[in-house]
């Protein structure tokens, strides 16, 4: 699904360039995401990933991997259902494609930069 990352600069997917973070939810690509505190990753910021009841929740965390995902969050999720996958952006590409090729109910969040 993903077809290229170039770190710390953009996406494409499905044959599309994205320069903003972006989640992917259901297969749609939701582009210009941000955080409401920038490098630290809410509840709120996936609430629409968690409404769409993925099993899985990649979460790229920029290639220097400065976004920061709370293992309070993680754990929440957790005991939602949704397993979760959070590594330096690069790498959870790799891990999302595989998902989704694997058919898993697989959503994705990636800060593309830094």
């Amino acid at each position: 699904m993903i077809d290229r990352y170039v770190r710390g600069s953009h996406m494409v997917v499905g044959g599309k360039r994205y320069g903003q973070d972006l989640k992917i939810i259901r297969g749609q690509v939701k582009d210009g995401w941000w955080r409401s505190r920038g490098h630290h990753l809410d509840l709120g910021d996936i609430e629409d990933i968690v409404s769409a009841g993925p099993e899985i929740l990649v979460i790229g965390t920029g290639y220097a991997e400065n976004m920061r995902v709370p293992k309070s969050l993680q754990s929440g999720l957790s005991d939602r259902g949704i397993q979760v996958v959070a590594k330096a952006t690069q790498n959870a590409v790799e891990d999302f494609n595989r998902l989704w090729e694997e058919g898993k109910s697989v959503a994705g969040a990636f800060h593309l930069t830094c």
